[in-house]
């Protein structure tokens, strides 16, 4: 990945968030859609966007396991 690459900022700042919240995809929703977003206007320029899909906004569907528990 190129250090000049148009979306690396977002693809850090969405493993530090993922990191920060045990990998609940859930908690990084605006983060995942930042990151989208940048793709949409930098791909094909990105490597990091190689396998986002950019045609419709990120909708997860993991459980958060904290509310799953109670």
């Amino acid at each position: 990945m190129s250090t000049n690459d148009p979306c690396k900022k977002y693809a850090c700042k969405l493993q530090k968030c993922l990191q920060d919240n045990v990998y609940q995809p859930a908690k990084c929703e605006s983060v995942i859609e930042e990151l989208r977003k940048c793709c949409i206007k930098s791909n094909p320029d990105s490597s990091v966007c190689s396998g986002i899909d950019t045609s419709k906004p990120y909708d997860h569907n993991t459980v958060d396991y904290k509310e799953a528990l109670n």
